[in-house]
């Protein structure tokens, strides 16, 4: 007796679509990212290279960075940064390069402008040597947009596929670690409360993003400041017994945090073409430092590599052998969270996991507004 016609349709279809699936994983045959670029802007968290090619004390470029990402690339980790899990998690193939090396067609899918030791303010992080402050970084991005014009072809095609990508933004940290709480190289906790100086933050903060939405940004995605006074180096230079996070430190944090979620209420109100989110960086390793074993953690007041009290003295020399385990570090180095702790932050920052840790949403919806 011969078959239903449709039961046979329906089973051959089912065949193709599974044929299909395998040829996609075994010839690299991907669909399309969510959005046509990502453009990442910030310092040491998310730097995946431009400081190698500056004269810097703030560099990565040798092991054991890069450990556990087949060797140093200039990410100040043992692996991933959280952009490179958001990368993935966005549909692209491969992380977004450095604007050190970044190079022809490749610039249509996004370019990091990221340094370590930047800041807002361009003074931060000069006691380090080179660095590339937020404003050299939007400017670095404008050079790269009329590139784009012109690969494209007409200003407004490129206009328009600009406004399709995510510009991600995270600076702020060190204008306190490499500025504000440092009275001996800088004036600046002299000059304004903390108050005064995270108004001063953000009005220059606001400055740069008008320049980008001029030069084509309409997908903001603002990332807090995180939990400095509970790095391993505030613990280890200002913590009595090295567990207790630095509250005057996180107080000041949580200031200038507060009025960047109240930045991204008043551009979404009074642009009507952006769109922004923030990004509570803060609320999520608060998570992780107060349930540390829920996420696999053992070890959260000191990195994984480095010298002195709570590895957090000095960062982490050139081939020094890092900690055996270490996923169970929270830290990799003096500042820095480990690849465990950025793939947690980089997955829900793209995927919100509890209400608070992105605001109005996620990445994810961002990607298909």
């Amino acid at each position: 007796m011969s078959e239903d016609p449709k039961r046979i349709w329906i089973v051959l279809m089912c065949v193709m679509v599974l044929m299909l699936s395998l040829l996609g994983d075994n010839y690299g045959i991907k669909a399309e990212p969510q959005v046509p670029c990502y453009f990442i802007f910030g310092d040491s968290l998310v730097d995946n290279g431009n400081n190698n090619v500056i004269r810097s004390l703030a560099r990565a470029d040798y092991l054991p960075y890069g450990i556990d990402f087949g060797g140093p690339t200039g990410r100040f980790s043992n692996g991933k940064t959280t952009v490179d899990v958001i990368a993935r998690l966005l549909g692209f193939d491969d992380y977004i390069p450095p604007y050190a090396s970044a190079r022809g067609r490749e610039i249509l899918r996004g370019v990091n402008f990221a340094s370590a030791a930047a800041g807002i303010r361009d003074e931060t992080g000069q006691h380090l040597g080179g660095r590339i402050s937020f404003s050299g970084q939007v400017n670095n991005y404008r050079n790269i947009a009329q590139q784009i014009v012109r690969i494209i072809g007409d200003a407004n095609s490129a206009a328009n596929y600009l406004s399709k990508c995510i510009y991600s933004i995270g600076v702020g940290s060190n204008d306190y670690l490499n500025n504000y709480f440092l009275p001996q190289y800088y004036l600046t906790s002299r000059q304004y409360n903390p108050q005064q100086y995270a108004d001063v933050l953000i009005q220059q903060y606001t400055q740069q993003l008008k320049t980008l939405h001029n030069y084509g940004a309409r997908k903001f995605v603002l990332n807090g400041v995180g939990q400095i006074g509970c790095s391993p180096n505030s613990l280890a230079q200002n913590s009595p017994d090295g567990r207790t996070c630095v509250q005057n430190i996180n107080v000041a944090n949580q200031l200038f945090n507060n009025k960047l979620r109240a930045l991204v209420d008043n551009l979404n109100r009074n642009t009507p073409d952006v769109k922004l989110i923030y990004i509570n960086a803060y609320g999520i390793f608060q998570d992780l430092i107060d349930n540390p074993r829920a996420f696999g953690f053992s070890v959260t007041n000191a990195g994984c590599c480095g010298v002195g009290r709570n590895n957090g003295q000095i960062t982490c020399l050139p081939f020094q052998i890092p900690c055996q385990h270490r996923d169970e570090y929270l830290f990799w180095d003096a500042f820095h969270p480990g690849e465990a702790a950025n793939i947690v932050v980089g997955r829900r920052s793209y995927r919100a996991e509890r209400p608070t840790d992105a605001y109005p949403f996620d990445i994810q919806r961002l990607a298909q507004l």
